[in-house]
């Protein structure tokens, strides 16, 4: 009979144990980030322990005899992993989302330790999105080779007390990511983009390396922007930590580690107009593609679980400049008389800040009114086009590309 690897559990860091004389084992998870004393507060009546969830985590990888994550290290370390190869398996409790409660796994075996994520499912939001999820990955891992995702190795259903079913997902996770916040700065009283590291600690970027992200994090959202279909990965959030950030020697680099939904969003939108010329139509939805990312990457939430905030104009050029680079790395397609990028950028210089305006318009009016962010949005969408038509202009300028006002 295989030897059975010990387990091990921890709320986020390895200071902070979990075991069953532990008062924190009969303590109720909370369902989302932000924590309320009773979780049934919002209607929803699920409530499930830690001591469920590790538990839960714990069958689910002790399934077919560790079949899924020997195969998963097997990969990974390139040599056979049998079942009495592993030593050791913690299960870190990281956070509370809003459709997962995921954690890291680290195996111990041969002599090394493996890091992968378990993202699981409890409400019946987050395991209506898992299956879709996984799919998700999967399809955009083998048609976008670019490591902007995480692999994805399995999937599940596990029984807690007959009572519960939550759905899991094993995957990859990327090591010294963290995720990022916008939050206040009280040595100078700004809001700045802070990292919680949780190794070497809480640490703000400077201006450039807010630049840098922001230009990341648009990159690598065009990366995945089909340009003949639409399709695109959407929705996506700060707030909900879509996005993790690694900084090394004053490097920045960005991973995006949840796809929700991979899908055309223009067939309901109204903006695009009708026309037999498929590239106009193509650099139309390019532009209405550029807005609603310059838009979007602005919002927040105050650390994580604050109310919503709205970021600096570093994120209006640093979105200009991520999704122009993207575009740049796009093969050519036959509609278009040129590169991607060559023609979208005389199709923007073509544009009036009127223009701009009018179709930032249009494209809030076909967000869910009822959305919190849209409060946030309407005030500052003027001054938001005046920025990007800004940029614009300077990126134009310095690239030698016309450009009028």
């Amino acid at each position: 009979m295989a030897a059975t690897p010990q387990f091990s559990y921890f709320l986020s860091h390895s200071k902070n144990p979990v075991s069953q004389n532990r008062p924190i084992w009969q303590k109720t998870i909370p369902l989302t980030r932000k924590h309320f004393e009773d979780p049934l507060k919002k209607g929803d009546a699920i409530s499930i322990t830690h001591g469920d969830y590790f538990q839960a985590a714990r069958f689910f990888l002790e399934q077919n005899d560790f079949e899924m994550i020997t195969r998963v290290l097997s990969k990974r370390l390139q040599q056979d992993i049998e079942t009495d190869d592993l030593k050791e398996i913690r299960i870190f409790l990281e956070k509370h989302g809003e459709f997962y409660h995921p954690s890291r796994i680290e195996a111990v075996t041969c002599g090394k330790k493996i890091s992968l994520v378990l993202n699981v499912a409890i409400s019946e939001s987050g395991k209506a999105h898992i299956k879709g999820e996984y799919q998700f990955l999967e399809k955009l891992g083998e048609k976008y080779p670019a490591s902007y995702l995480p692999q994805v190795y399995g999937r599940g259903e596990v029984d807690i007390e007959d009572t519960l079913k939550v759905r899991m997902l094993l995957g990859e996770w990327f090591d010294e990511y963290y995720e990022f916040h916008i939050s206040r700065d009280k040595s100078d009283k700004k809001d700045k983009i802070i990292v919680w590291d949780t190794q070497r600690g809480n640490f703000f970027l400077s201006a450039d390396q807010s630049l840098k992200l922001y230009a990341l994090a648009a990159r690598i959202l065009t990366h995945f922007y089909d340009l003949e279909s639409f399709a695109q990965i959407f929705p996506w959030h700060h707030a909900a930590g879509d996005f993790v950030v690694k900084v090394e020697n004053n490097k920045i680099d960005l991973k995006l580690i949840t796809v929700r939904r991979y899908a055309s969003i223009f067939k309901s939108l109204g903006d695009l107009k009708h026309s037999e010329n498929d590239a106009e139509l193509i650099l139309q939805a390019m532009l209405v593609f550029l807005l609603n990312l310059s838009i979007r990457m602005r919002l927040d939430r105050r650390d994580g679980a604050g109310d919503i905030v709205w970021a600096d104009e570093s994120a209006v050029l640093g979105t200009l400049i991520g999704f122009l680079e993207g575009l740049a790395l796009k093969p050519h397609i036959p509609m278009l008389p040129d590169s991607p990028d060559r023609c979208f950028e005389y199709y923007l210089s073509l544009c009036t800040e009127a223009d701009l305006l009018d179709l930032s318009l249009a494209l809030l009016n076909s967000f869910n009114p009822k959305a919190e962010e849209v409060s946030v949005i309407k005030p500052h969408l003027k001054e938001h086009v005046e920025t990007l038509y800004r940029s614009i202009c300077q990126y134009n300028a310095s690239a030698a590309f016309w450009c009028s006002r």
